[in-house]
């Protein structure tokens, strides 16, 4: 069975955007929190584009390549600027879990779900095609913690403190725990990757 995997770029101080983010505005004053994407020499596989160190590239292409869907609240999606079409993955469908309409959303790789995180994952794993669901944004990621959703959580932890943006994770309603299944040294970032305890 597929997995449900939340991987994000994060701060250490554990924000996932800089100040001011937004549609338009994207992560804010935090865009160095993707450096890592492009301050290597080695291409990567999956990501046109990305050249990254190759610590990173091999760790970056073996998760991204698991991936057969993306899930995304609703933040995400408008500060990524996906209403204009488009999505995370080049090659993935993006569902997007949202309490509200989005005005405009055409584009047939992506799919609005407005009645939960529960469905929004049963979907995204539909369109999967038995690979792994990507989950981003700390909302929707918070949200199937809460509803035991998450297999695994990767931490793309750069070396900086932000001190403000939007934080990765929101509040739970109890702990989760996480065992460390690798720990990942590159230039400018250090890849955890943890599988959720049951």
């Amino acid at each position: 069975m597929s997995k449900v995997i939340s991987a994000h770029s994060v701060s250490v101080d554990g924000y996932i955007t800089g100040r001011d983010p937004g549609a338009g505005r994207g992560l804010g004053d935090g865009g160095m929190l993707f450096n890592w994407y492009f301050d290597g020499d080695t291409p990567s596989q999956v990501f046109d584009g990305f050249k990254l160190s190759e610590a990173s590239v091999r760790f970056f292409d073996a998760s991204a390549e698991r991936v057969g869907a993306s899930l995304a609240g609703r933040n995400t999606y408008d500060d990524s600027g996906w209403v204009n079409g488009g999505a995370p993955h080049p090659t993935a469908p993006l569902v997007v879990v949202s309490h509200r309409p989005v005005p405009g959303m055409s584009d047939k790789r992506q799919t609005l779900i407005t009645t939960g995180i529960e469905d929004a994952v049963a979907a995204a794993r539909e369109v999967a095609g038995g690979k792994d669901v990507a989950i981003m944004g700390g909302g929707a990621v918070t949200s199937a913690l809460a509803a035991g959703l998450v297999d695994e959580v990767i931490l793309h932890q750069v070396p900086i403190l932000l001190g403000a943006g939007r934080s990765f994770f929101q509040e739970l309603p109890e702990h989760v725990e996480l065992r460390l299944l690798e720990a990942i040294p590159a230039p400018g970032v250090t890849h955890l990757h943890y599988e959720v305890v049951r």
